[in-house]
C-alpha cells in the first residue's frame, strides 16, 4: 500500500515538473517545482504579480530582482511561460569569422558538449534529491500512521476500561431492583 502512495506521489510530482507554469498564474508551490526557483525567487514573483500580472518576457525580468536574460532561457527550458509564451530573448552568440571557425572545428564542438556534461550531472543531483524528499514523506506519513494507531488502540483500551465498569455497575443496580422493597412503614391499628 506504501509503495502505491509513493508511486503516486512521484507520478503527480513528475506530471508537475514537466507541466508548463505560467508565471501569473502559478501557486508558489509551483513556482518552486520549477529548476532553479526556490522560495525567494518566488516570493519575489508573487509580491511583484500582486502589483499587477506580467506583460511578457521582458516586463517579467524589469521586475523581478535577480532574474536576468540568462535564468529566464532557464525557467523557460524548464516549463515556465509568462502568458503562455516561452522565453525568446537573448540573441545568438555572435557568429565566429570564417577563417577562425574553419581553423578550429573542434574547439567549437568542444564548448557546445560542456553545458550536455553539466545537464547530465545535474540530473543525478535532481534524481538524488527527489528520492530524498521522496523518502522524507514516506517516513512522515509513515509516523503519522503509527501515530494514528496508537491513538486507536489508546482510545480502545480506554473504551473497553469503561465498559468493564459499566458490566460490573448492572449486576448491583438489577440485584438492587430485582430485591423486595420493605414498605416504608407499616399502618398502626
Amino acid at each position: 500500500m506504501l509503495k502505491k502512495i509513493l508511486a503516486i506521489v512521484a507520478m503527480l510530482y513528475a506530471s508537475i515538473a514537466f507541466a508548463a507554469v505560467d508565471v501569473n498564474k502559478a501557486t508558489a508551490a509551483e513556482l518552486d517545482g520549477i529548476k532553479g526557483i526556490g522560495p525567494g525567487i518566488s516570493t519575489k514573483i508573487i509580491d511583484e504579480r500582486k502589483k499587477g500580472n506580467f506583460k511578457d518576457w521582458n516586463d517579467f525580468i524589469e521586475r523581478v530582482k535577480g532574474v536576468g536574460d540568462g535564468n529566464a532561457a532557464k525557467f523557460s527550458s524548464e516549463g515556465m511561460t509568462v502568458n503562455g509564451a516561452g522565453f525568446k530573448g537573448a540573441p545568438a552568440a555572435p557568429a565566429a569569422p570564417a577563417a577562425k571557425a574553419d581553423a578550429k572545428p573542434a574547439a567549437a564542438a568542444a564548448p557546445a558538449a560542456a553545458p550536455a556534461a553539466k545537464e547530465e550531472k545535474k540530473d543525478p543531483k535532481a534524481e538524488a534529491k527527489m528520492k530524498s524528499d521522496e523518502a522524507k514523506k514516506a517516513k512522515a506519513e509513515e509516523k503519522a500512521k503509527k501515530a494514528e494507531e496508537a491513538k486507536a488502540k489508546k482510545d480502545a483500551a480506554k473504551q473497553a476500561k469503561e465498559d468493564a465498569k459499566k458490566a460490573k455497575a448492572e449486576p448491583k443496580k438489577e440485584a438492587a431492583a430485582a430485591a423486595p422493597q420493605a414498605p416504608a412503614s407499616t399502618p398502626k391499628k
